[in-house]
């Protein structure tokens, strides 16, 4: 059978991981305390960026981050590879922040956070600051329903192709296309009016 220097075929599960899990999973098997200690150094910014979008607070965020690697650690010998890593990792922490923030409801937070974006932006003549459009955008995001918010921030802030949305979501990749070209439109209208 030829493999491709992209992929490797796990023998077990008979699904394609990329070549650099398939390595990863390798050393982890070999030594799992260092081999966990490079999934983390992988995949460790990615995940606080994508917990930190729905926290919008460094602490919060800090917390979820911690229980993710914690759990993964518990489950990564049981991981069956049928993903990619951070795939898995992903759903892990999608799951995590969910329980974090419905637990946290209630509570209000001020982020003293230092803002997301660095630069200002001129929306129809009107210039805003970089905290402006980071608020903006926060704003218009919140008034989407759940699904579209969701299936936004994967795609815009994380930059995942409709497939791994899908197989994050369990939702089709049709239906996901739908659901972002919605959210944008939406973004788009709320930002003409405010």
């Amino acid at each position: 059978m030829l493999q491709s220097s992209e992929e490797n075929i796990d023998q077990k599960t008979e699904t394609i991981l990329p070549d650099a899990d398939a390595k990863l999973l390798e050393k982890y098997r070999d030594n799992p305390q260092l081999g966990f200690q490079l999934i983390v150094k992988k995949y460790q910014e990615r995940i606080y960026w994508q917990i930190r979008r729905l926290t919008k607070n460094h602490q919060d965020t800090e917390d979820v981050m911690q229980n993710v690697f914690i759990k993964a650690w518990k489950g990564l010998e049981k991981f069956r590879a049928e993903s990619a890593l951070y795939t898995w990792l992903y759903r892990i922490a999608f799951n995590e922040t969910h329980t974090f923030l419905s637990r946290e409801s209630k509570r209000s937070t001020t982020d003293l956070d230092p803002p997301l974006f660095e630069n200002s932006i001129s929306i129809e003549g009107k210039e805003y600051s970089a905290s402006e459009i980071e608020a903006l955008l926060n704003k218009a995001l919140e008034t989407l329903p759940e699904k579209q918010r969701l299936v936004f921030q994967l795609k815009y802030f994380d930059d995942l192709k409709f497939k791994e949305v899908s197989e994050l979501t369990g939702t089709s990749v049709g239906a996901l296309k739908t659901s972002y070209h919605l959210a944008v439109k939406k973004i788009e209208e709320f930002l003409k009016t405010t």
